[in-house]
C-alpha cells in the first residue's frame, strides 16, 4: 500500500453575524481538509488549523515526500516532513500543514488495521469526556453583560458543567463581566478566562487578582505565547492556574514551556502542533513534567475527533483512585461547516462526550456536504 494522491480542501463560510475576541474578530469560517489515498482507494482525512489558503499551499509543498510513501509510517513520515523544511518551518504554518497529513494518516492506519486510532495508540483509557463550552465572543452591538450571561446560562440548561468567557479588552470590563457571569450561573458551575493573549502582564494581574475570589478553573493566554517571563509573572501574582499553548508547536516547543514551568494545563492543537503523532509525545512529556493536558479545539468535526481519539489515550497524572480527568473542548460559536461535513456529527449529551469507536478517525465525511463549502 503507497501514497497515490493528496488532496486539500479550502473550507470557507460566512457568519451570519461577525464576532470577535480580544485580538481578531471572525466574518467568515475557514478551515484546510486534506485527504490522503492510497494505490487501493482508501482515503484519510485530516484538518489544519489556522489560514487555510497558507496551510493548503504548504500540504502542497509536502507531497514530494508523500506521494509513493508508506501510509503506514507514520513517525517516518513526520520525520520526513519536519527535516524537509526544519531550517526555516519549525513552528506556525509548516507544522499546521504537517498537523492535517498526520491526522489523515493515523486515519488511514485506523481504517487498515480496521481499528479506532486511540486503539492503535495504546487506549483507550476512557471512552467518553465532559466537556465545556467555548463561546461567548463579543458582538458589534449590544451589552456583553446582557447577551454574554444569556449565553452561558444557555450553555448550563443545555447540561454543560463548565464554560470558557472570553476576555482581554479591559481589565475592569472583563472583571464585571466574570463577576456577573458568575453569580447568574452560581458557585458550583465552572469557569474558565481566556484573555487570547490581549493583555500584558500588568493588566493581566490586575484582572487575575480582581477575580480570583470567584473560582476561576484557569487563566488562559493571558499573554502572548512567546512571554514565558509574563506567563511566570502572572502565575505568581495569582492562585488562578495558567493555561496555554495553542500558539505552539511539536515536542521542542511544549520542552521549553514545561522547563519554565509556565503554564498548569497545557494547550496543544492537535490540528496545529504537529498532528497526533506529535501530541502523543507532547502528552507524554507534560506527564512526566507532572502538568495537565487539555487539547485546543477550535475546527470541524474533523479535528474534533482527532481531539477525541487523542483524550482518549491521555495518562491520568497522577493514577489515584479518583484522578483528575481532561476536558473536551467544546466549541458552540458558529461554524456552518463544523458538524455538516459528517454524515454523524459528534453531539454531546448533557455535557457528555463519547469517544468515537470507528475505524480510524471514527467519522464519515459527506462529500456533498464538504464541495458545498470548499471555495478551491
Amino acid at each position: 500500500m503507497k501514497i497515490a494522491e493528496v488532496k486539500t480542501y479550502i473550507l470557507e463560510t460566512t457568519l451570519s453575524e461577525p464576532f470577535h475576541w480580544a485580538i481578531g474578530e471572525a466574518v467568515k469560517r475557514g478551515s484546510c481538509v486534506v485527504e490522503v489515498i492510497t494505490d487501493d482507494r482508501v482515503s484519510g482525512w485530516g484538518e489544519c488549523f489556522g489560514p487555510a489558503r497558507p496551510a493548503a499551499a504548504m500540504v502542497e509543498a509536502y507531497k514530494p515526500w508523500l506521494i509513493g510513501a508508506d501510509p503506514l509510517a507514520t513517525d517516518k513520515i513526520w520525520q520526513d516532513l519536519y527535516g524537509a523544511f526544519r531550517d526555516q518551518g519549525q513552528k506556525g504554518v509548516p507544522i499546521c500543514a504537517i498537523s492535517g497529513i498526520d491526522i489523515a494518516l493515523w486515519d488511514l492506519k485506523g481504517k487498515h488495521f480496521n481499528a479506532p486510532i486511540h486503539q492503535l495508540m495504546g487506549g483507550p483509557i476512557r471512552t467518553e469526556v465532559a466537556a465545556y463550552a467555548t463561546g461567548t465572543y463579543r458582538k458589534r452591538s449590544g451589552d456583553p453583560l446582557d447577551y454574554i450571561v444569556k449565553e452561558v446560562l444557555g450553555y448550563q440548561a443545555e447540561g454543560f458543567t463548565a464554560c470558557k468567557i472570553k476576555v482581554g479588552f479591559q481589565v475592569d470590563e472583563d472583571a464585571a463581566l466574570v463577576a456577573a457571569v458568575r453569580h447568574a450561573v452560581g458557585p458550583q458551575f465552572g469557569l474558565m478566562m481566556d484573555a487570547n493573549h490581549g493583555y500584558d502582564a500588568i493588566d493581566a494581574i490586575r484582572l487575575a487578582q480582581a477575580v480570583e475570589h470567584l473560582n476561576i478553573i484557569w487563566f488562559e493566554e493571558p499573554v502572548p505565547p512567546e512571554d514565558l517571563d509574563g506567563y511566570l509573572a502572572v502565575k505568581a501574582s495569582t492562585s488562578i492556574p495558567m493555561a496555554g499553548g495553542e500558539c505552539e508547536y511539536t515536542r521542542f516547543g511544549f520542552r521549553e514551556i514545561l522547563k519554565a514551568g509556565a503554564i498548569d494545563y497545557l494547550q496543544p492543537d492537535t490540528c496545529a502542533a504537529g498532528g497526533l503523532s506529535e501530541c502523543k509525545k507532547i502528552a507524554d512529556m507534560a506527564n512526566a513534567f507532572g502538568v495537565r493536558m487539555i487539547p485546543h479545539v477550535w475546527g470541524t468535526g474533523i479535528g474534533l475527533s482527532a481531539s477525541l481519539n487523542l483524550m482518549a489515550v491521555l495518562p491520568h497524572n497522577p493514577p489515584g483512585r479518583r484522578p483528575w480527568e481532561p476536558m473536551l473542548e467544546f466549541d458552540r460559536s458558529e461554524h456552518p461547516a463544523r458538524q455538516a461535513i459528517m454524515k454523524t456529527p459528534i453531539e454531546h449529551v448533557n455535557g457528555i462526550v463519547q469517544i468515537p469507536t470507528g475505524p480510524g478517525l471514527g467519522i464519515e465525511i459527506d462529500r456533498q456536504a464538504l464541495a458545498t463549502f470548499c471555495v478551491n
